[in-house]
């Protein structure tokens, strides 16, 4: 125990191994699987010659049989509440899939951001020249069937997710001019912002799954700002993060790193957890992830990735 303790603190790599894990989709058929809510299957697009027809399947986080589950091309909510089908002008439709009930919303062709209860969303429209600096870029919100409202103007920005229920995460410049963004939350009734960081510029921007901490990174700004960070959203000091590399939050007090890797090894799969300021390593995939193709399941308990060896699907237990 005490040695399993002295690795947690100090993150080594002593105790690492390959992870095991099973091939649930073969033959290179599909990138950008995505999890459903219930973390018991994963959905893809196909179509074909691997499918009769064009639409989205899912197969199960142990594999076997592939079934369609929705046969119209759509932007579907995370929860699967909502099909999201954009026009050819500005009319998107939006249909609630409980009872095919549906309203439009002036989108011109974009996704839209549910908030958690999936009773709300977001949207931007973003003029369509000049430099992406100085474009403006105006947010909207709307109600499920209800009437959409301009909420804030930015530049060179967007909507990065929902804190809650009335409130956005954003980033972006203030003014056209400015130098550097701003990563701030906006309460969407009562129009409060709070500004988290200001820096050149934020990538990687990822909301915690309870909307109580953000991470995200600022590079080609000055060394003090550059790295990795993680922040409250109720806007206390950040912390740095040292490491690099591709994360995804497995649940509201742990995130999951893969380091950068440039000497074709196996991606080392970290977990930082919150509450102790400190890193485990809990393995090695024995692969590498392809185009950064990985995804954690909503529960936190399984892991899906595309293989750069074989370009298959694989699902593993996360420990």
């Amino acid at each position: 125990m005490k040695l399993a303790f002295i690795a947690l603190l100090l993150g080594t790599s002593a105790v690492a191994a390959t992870l095991p894990s099973r091939t649930v989709l073969s033959g290179e058929c599909c990138p950008g699987t995505v999890w459903t809510p219930d973390s018991k299957a994963l959905l893809f697009l196909d179509g074909p010659p691997a499918r009769a027809s064009t639409g989205f399947y899912e197969v199960a986080a142990t594999g076997g049989e592939v079934t369609r589950r929705f046969s119209s091309i759509a932007y579907f909510s995370p929860k699967l509440r909502w099909a999201v089908r954009p026009g050819s002008g500005e009319a998107t439709v939006l249909e609630r899939l409980a009872d095919g009930k549906r309203f439009t919303l002036p989108t011109f062709g974009a996704d839209v951001t549910w908030n958690d209860a999936e009773d709300g969303l977001a949207y931007t429209r973003s003029d369509t020249s000049g430099n992406y600096d100085r474009r403006a870029t105006r947010v909207y919100v709307a109600d499920a069937f209800g009437s959409p409202r301009n909420v804030a103007t930015l530049y060179g920005g967007g909507v990065s997710g929902w804190v809650d229920d009335t409130t956005l995460l954003l980033s972006g410049k203030s003014a056209p001019g400015n130098r550097d963004r701003e990563l701030f939350t906006l309460n969407t009734r009562s129009g409060a912002k709070k500004t988290l960081r200001t820096a050149l510029g934020f990538r990687g921007i990822s909301l915690s799954p309870d909307g109580a901490r953000v991470l995200y990174t600022i590079s080609f700004d000055s060394a003090a700002r550059n790295g990795l960070w993680l922040q409250s959203t109720a806007g206390s000091t950040p912390t740095e993060i040292n490491d690099y590399g591709a994360y995804r939050w497995r649940d509201a007090g742990r995130f999951l790193l893969m380091p950068l890797k440039t000497d074709g090894d196996a991606h080392v799969l970290r977990q930082y957890t919150v509450s102790l300021n400190g890193w485990n390593t809990l393995g090695d995939l024995g692969d590498q992830v392809r185009q950064g193709d990985w995804n954690v399941s909503p529960d936190g308990k399984l892991l899906n990735f595309l293989s750069a060896k074989d370009g298959n699907v694989w699902v593993l237990t996360l420990p």
